[in-house]
C-alpha cells in the first residue's frame, strides 16, 4: 500500500495485523491494547468503537473474534487512515469505519438504538481546562474533551448497547467516582473494574471498567494489572496482550 508523506506502517503483532499511523496525528498506545483485551467478546459479537482513531481497537477486536465492528471517528484524516488500515489487513467485511460525531447518535440511521452487543471507548481523559493541552489540535482532541465529554461518551454507549450488552472503557483512576456514577445513571451498571499500575508499588495510572445494560448492582474488582517488571521489561500478561500466547 502506498504511504503518504508523514505516514508509516507499524506492526500490531497480535493477530498479525498492521496499522497505518501519521507522525502528526495521535498514535495508539498501551491503553488501547489493554481495552481491546479487557472487553469480553461473545460469539457473533457486533461491536461499536467510539472515537476509533486509527482503528487499532477495532483491529484488535477483530483479531479476538468479533464478527462485526463499526468504528466511529469524527476526524476526517483519522477516519481515512483507519479505512486504509482495514483494507491493508483485508478486513473490509469485518470492520466498517463511519466518519461521524457519536454525540449525534440519534441521527445515525446506520446504527439504530440497541444494535451493539459491545461498545468500547478510549475517550479523551481530561476535561477542558485541566492538564497541559497539546499544541497540535488533533492530538489535543484525543487527550482533552474538545468534542465529546465523558457524559457524551457514556450517553452514546447507553444508546447503542442492547439489553444485557456490555460497555467497556479505559480511563483515569482520578475520575473513577464520576465514571461509575454516570454509568449507573445511564443504565450501564458497572460490573468489572481493574486498575493498571505502571510497576509494582506504583500508584495506578489507568482503569478499565465494564458495565452491563440492565445489570444488577454488584461490582467485581479484579486483581491489579502490573505493566512493567523491576527491570523495566513488560510483564508476562502485557507481553501476551501484544504478541499473543
Amino acid at each position: 500500500m502506498k504511504l503518504l508523506v508523514g505516514e508509516r506502517i507499524d506492526e500490531l503483532y497480535y493477530g498479525g495485523y498492521r496499522i497505518i499511523q501519521h507522525e502528526e496525528e495521535f498514535a495508539f498506545s498501551l491503553d488501547a491494547v489493554l481495552l481491546a483485551h479487557f472487553a469480553q467478546i461473545r460469539p457473533c459479537c457486533q461491536a461499536i468503537d467510539l472515537g476509533t482513531g486509527t482503528g487499532v481497537i477495532a483491529l484488535l477486536l477483530a483479531a479476538r473474534g468479533a464478527k462485526k465492528i463499526t468504528g466511529i471517528e469524527i476526524n476526517t484524516h483519522m477516519a481515512e487512515l483507519a479505512r486504509r488500515s482495514v483494507a491493508l489487513n483485508d478486513l473490509d467485511a469485518v470492520i466498517d469505519i463511519l466518519e461521524a460525531d457519536y454525540c449525534q447518535h440519534r441521527l445515525l440511521s446506520q446504527l439504530p438504538a440497541g444494535s451493539a452487543d459491545l461498545v468500547v471507548a478510549n475517550p479523551p481523559y481530561r476535561a477542558i481546562g485541566t492538564g497541559a493541552q497539546n499544541s497540535k489540535k488533533n492530538v489535543a482532541s484525543a487527550c482533552h474533551e474538545c468534542s465529546a465529554s465523558l457524559t457524551d461518551v457514556i450517553t452514546a454507549a447507553a444508546f447503542w448497547v442492547k439489553y444485557r450488552g456490555r460497555f467497556a472503557m479505559v480511563h483515569l483512576p482520578e475520575r473513577m467516582t464520576e465514571i461509575l456514577c454516570l454509568m449507573s445513571q445511564k443504565g450501564l451498571e458497572p460490573k468489572r473494574l481493574r486498575l493498571i499500575h505502571p510497576a509494582l508499588g506504583k500508584q495506578a495510572n489507568m482503569l478499565l471498567v465494564e458495565g452491563i445494560r440492565g445489570g444488577k448492582s454488584g461490582l467485581s474488582v479484579l486483581p491489579p494489572l502490573i505493566v512493567h517488571n523491576a527491570d523495566g521489561s513488560y510483564t508476562d500478561e502485557i507481553q501476551e496482550f501484544y504478541f499473543g500466547s
